[in-house]
């Protein structure tokens, strides 16, 4: 059963994938690239991964997906369509859902992933991870503000994994109970919003010391990596000291 609790026929075990997702897509390379027969565009690490490439996220080549006859297809309630997943469902190709909004459900489904879909053993990493997040939770929470995208400004908001790592963190998203999972936002009401730290990673939005942080000439800012803020797979082994080393103390 996937994460949606979708039945899902697999061999004992799989070598023929395809992911339509670039952090599952970048877990399962650690293991064994050999496996992963085609990937989308935006699966970008590990940078030497040769699978065929069938379009992004939201728009896979689902025709040349099926003619590769994958014994599973990886994908994401966030980031796919549920019509993609439903075509390929219906030309008898099996797909796994993930479902994704906190640092703990990304550990469980990674696990079952692994073990139960794939047929595989977990990945040290993704013990490491275990044990990375399984360390106390900050008291002190700062006020804080993620920005995804610029022009328009687009802000993390309620029920995210980023949010929930951000947490984890010891920041408080002063957008949490934002009705929207990423609201449009302006400059004006993120500042509003009273956040004491506004966080601008450099994927989705390419994010730079010249790009984002002149907007907050009030506000303390911090430049991270998109991948340890927004990928639940190996950086999940690190992200949380390296993010802890990235941003300020005070």
């Amino acid at each position: 059963m996937d994460d949606l609790g979708t039945r899902v026929e697999l061999p004992n075990h799989v070598s023929r994938i395809v992911s339509l997702v670039p952090s599952l897509t970048e877990s399962v390379a650690s293991v064994d690239p050999s496996a992963l027969v085609a990937v989308t565009e935006w699966c970008t690490h590990p940078a030497d991964l040769s699978s065929t490439r069938i379009r992004g996220t939201k728009n896979p080549d689902t025709a040349a997906i099926i003619a590769l006859r994958p014994e599973i297809v990886l994908a994401n309630k966030e980031e796919n369509r549920l019509i993609d997943v439903n075509r390929l469902r219906s030309a008898g190709v099996p797909v796994w859902v993930t479902e994704i909004e906190t640092v703990a459900q990304a550990l469980i489904s990674l696990r079952r992933l692994f073990t139960e879909a794939l047929g595989w053993s977990a990945p040290q990493w993704l013990t490491d991870a275990d044990a990375a997040w399984g360390a106390p939770v900050p008291e002190r929470r700062r006020p804080t503000a993620i920005a995804v995208w610029r022009e328009p400004w687009m802000v993390v908001g309620h029920s995210t994994f980023t949010g929930d790592l951000a947490e984890r963190l010891g920041l408080e998203n002063v957008f949490g109970a934002s009705s929207s999972r990423y609201p449009h936002v302006s400059v004006e009401e993120i500042l509003a919003a009273g956040p004491r730290l506004v966080v601008l990673p450099d994927e989705p939005y390419a994010f730079s010391a010249v790009d984002g942080p002149e907007c907050f000439p009030q506000v303390e800012t911090a430049l991270v990596p998109g991948r340890l803020l927004t990928w639940y797979g190996p950086s999940l082994a690190t992200a949380r000291d390296e993010l802890r080393n990235l941003l300020p103390n005070s």
